[in-house]
This record gives structure tokens, C-alpha cells and sequence, in this order.
């Protein structure tokens, strides 16, 4: 366990050395915004150490170094929480970056992956996942906890070199660096308070409905970024959508609503509430953002058939590959192409060798889809 600065600064001297060290962490976040950083675990190719975050004789600044050194690739596993801890940290991310949940995709695996599969599919171990839940804010950890924490990171050396050599053997790569560069924009990890209420599952159809509703979340959001509060503990979900649509005019109506508790509107809350509402709704459709609505687009009855011809093409071509659906394009991307959109990834890169020319060749009506009795499947072929 590492707790003090000049035993951090040893070790990443001494991982500096080396070609990759693996990373992993372990943080709460059920009663924050932020997630609070309690454990991170790093190992080279010859040593494993836990990192305590929470040490006060700690400072983390050897570590994020070494995490920009260019001759040392980071591995992780399903590295988007973890990147986003060290982003919110540091405002960079680790680089060069290598995700191993990403790279079983690109090598075969049909779906996300976790570790445990992996970790046993590579290299043969049942991992022991019964610490599974720990409370990593706690001082001391049990040699249990340190040695469960560091399974993440030991035996992802073995794991990492395992798939390297699949992507050797299998030319894909650059498939995998194109992957990587969603993982490694800064845009991945900031939070746009404008765009928060698309995270919300709203059955609203109407613009004015939305656009209150946008406006609601917008401010939860920045709310419970400044009070470091998760956003259930600000207003839930359902509140937000209950005043999108409820007539809402004096503090009074709060107490009728079901999200609401009794004398609601006598709080601070309700005041500020109702100054949202209703400078929302006095703005005229006309201003509203251009892309309000296009959670709610339907596809008209042309283009649903185009998508269902298009998701069958997305199939075969991800099954004579070996590789999972999502990771060539993804079923809104789908939609954007029967909408005539051709401004979408599946149609560049390597997804356009494997899936993409395919469609555009499907709209000229230089490919058809048929089925094949001896293979006993769906096959795409040229029309000359």
C-alpha cells in the first residue's frame, strides 16, 4: 500500500521503465456528484501496488506524470469511469491508452465483456468477487480487500499481452485506435449542462414540454454539481417531468403535485422553481434550440423498412466478421442513415469497409439481401 509521496514517486520511476503498467480504482458516488476517489491500483510487468487516495501524506502528482508519459501505454478495463475520475482531477486524460473490455470487442467478443469473463477466458481463473461491494472510503483495509483490489490490475498484464497478440494475428489494430479516440476526447467527460435532459426517459412529445423540461435540468444539474449532490438528491426524475406538463403558477400548486411533498412551497426551492418555469414559458417556439426535438423523431413508415433492411445488413456483416452489432453502428446511427443523414461514423474508417459501403451501395440498388439454403442464412450480394 502505498501512502506517502516518496514511495509514489519510487515506484513510477521505476514503472517509467517499463512499456505498460495496468490501472484500475475503486470510489464511491452514491451520496455525490463527484465520485470520490478511495483507491487506485497500478502494476508493471515485475510489481503491483494499491494507492491510497484518501492518505493525507499522499500527493497523487508523481502518478498523473507518469500517466502523460508517452513511452508507457495505460491498460485498463472498461476505462471510462476510471478516465473520468482522473479527467475531473487533472483535466487530462491518461495517454497512450489501451481498453481491454474495447479490444475484446474488435477481437470477437459479441458483447461488452467484463473482467471476470475475461480474465477466465484468457488465461483460465475463476476470479473471487466477493468483495465486490466494500466501502473503499474505510481505513484500514484488510489484506483481503488490497489483495481482491489488485486482482484487477495483476491479471490484467496477461489479459492485455493475450489480446495484443489477437489483434496481431487478426490485422484489426487500427480498428482499435480509432475506438480509443472516443475515450481519449475531453468531450467524453464533460457534462454539458444544455444537453442533461436527454438523460432523462421522457415520454414528452410536445416542444413547449420539452423545452420546459430542458430547462429544469439544466439547472438540476448545475445544482448538484455545485452542492456535489447526485441528482436524485436535488429532484428526481419524476419531478421534473410532473412540471413539465402540471399548470404551475404560485408556490400553492406544488402541494398538489405527487413528486412533491406537503408544504413544498414554502421553500427556497419552490421560488426558484417557479421563476424557471415561467421564464420558460415565455419563450416563443421560434427560439427554441434546433435540435429540441430530435429525441421524439419518428421514422416515417419508408424509412422504419429501410432501417429493418438496414439493422438485417448490420447482422451479417457484424457476424461474418465476428464482432458485436454495436461496435460497427449503432441502432440511432441506423435511423440517421433511412433518414438520408450520411454524416455518421459506421460510413467512415474501418466500419465503411465492413458495413457502410454496404449501405450506400443497398440505396443505389447495386446489393441485394437473400437468403442462402446450404449456408442456411441471410447473404448480401452485388447486382451487377
Amino acid at each position: 500500500m502505498i501512502q506517502t509521496t516518496d514511495l509514489l514517486k519510487e515506484v513510477c520511476q521505476r514503472f517509467a521503465t517499463h512499456p505498460f503498467m495496468t490501472v484500475d480504482t475503486e470510489f464511491i458516488r452514491e451520496k455525490t456528484y463527484y465520485p470520490e476517489l478511495c483507491l487506485i491500483q497500478i502494476a508493471s510487468p515485475q510489481e503491483a501496488w494499491c494507492v491510497d487516495a484518501l492518505s493525507r501524506d499522499l500527493d497523487l502528482s508523481p502518478l498523473f506524470q507518469l500517466f502523460q508519459n508517452p513511452h508507457v501505454m495505460k491498460v485498463f478495463h472498461a476505462a471510462r469511469q476510471d478516465i473520468e475520475i482522473f479527467y475531473m482531477l487533472t483535466h487530462q486524460i491518461p495517454t497512450p491508452l489501451f481498453d481491454t473490455q474495447v479490444a475484446a470487442m474488435v477481437c470477437g467478443y459479441t458483447d461488452m465483456v467484463g473482467y471476470q469473463q475475461l480474465v477466465y477466458d484468457c488465461l483460465g481463473i475463476h476470479l473471487d468477487k466477493g468483495q465486490r461491494y466494500t466501502d473503499w472510503s474505510r481505513r484500514p483495509l484488510s489484506s483481503e480487500q488490497e489483495t481482491y483490489a489488485l486482482h484487477d490490475v495483476t491479471y490484467l498484464r496477461d489479459v492485455y499481452l493475450n489480446l495484443q497478440n489477437r489483434l496481431d494475428n487478426n490485422g484489426r489494430r487500427d480498428w482499435l485506435i480509432e475506438e480509443m479516440a472516443v475515450l481519449t476526447d475531453p468531450k467524453t467527460y464533460e457534462v454539458d449542462n444544455e444537453t442533461a435532459w436527454r438523460k432523462i426517459k421522457a415520454p414528452l412529445k410536445k416542444e413547449k414540454q420539452l423545452y420546459v423540461l430542458s430547462r429544469l435540468a439544466a439547472w438540476r444539474e448545475q445544482m448538484a454539481k455545485t452542492k456535489n449532490k447526485p441528482r436524485k438528491h436535488i429532484l428526481k426524475d419524476e419531478a421534473l417531468l410532473e412540471l413539465a406538463v402540471a399548470p404551475v403558477d404560485t408556490p400553492a400548486d406544488f402541494d398538489k403535485l405527487r413528486h412533491f411533498p406537503k408544504g413544498f412551497g414554502k421553500s427556497a426551492l419552490a421560488v426558484e422553481l417557479l421563476h424557471i418555469l415561467k421564464t420558460a414559458q415565455a419563450v416563443p417556439v421560434e427560439q427554441y434550440p434546433q435540435n429540441l426535438t430530435e429525441k421524439k423523431q419518428v421514422l416515417l413508415p419508408y424509412q422504419r423498412s429501410l432501417w429493418e433492411v438496414y439493422r438485417l445488413l448490420l447482422d451479417v456483416s457484424a457476424a461474418e466478421i465476428g464482432v458485436a452489432p454495436r461496435i460497427i453502428a449503432s441502432t440511432d446511427e441506423l435511423s440517421l442513415l433511412a433518414q438520408g443523414n450520411q454524416h455518421v461514423p459506421c460510413l467512415s474508417g474501418w466500419r465503411y469497409h465492413v458495413f457502410g459501403q454496404r449501405v450506400l451501395a443497398f440505396g443505389m440498388g447495386k446489393m441485394a439481401l437473400s437468403y442462402d439454403p446450404e449456408k442456411q442464412g441471410l447473404i448480401w450480394s452485388n447486382i451487377p
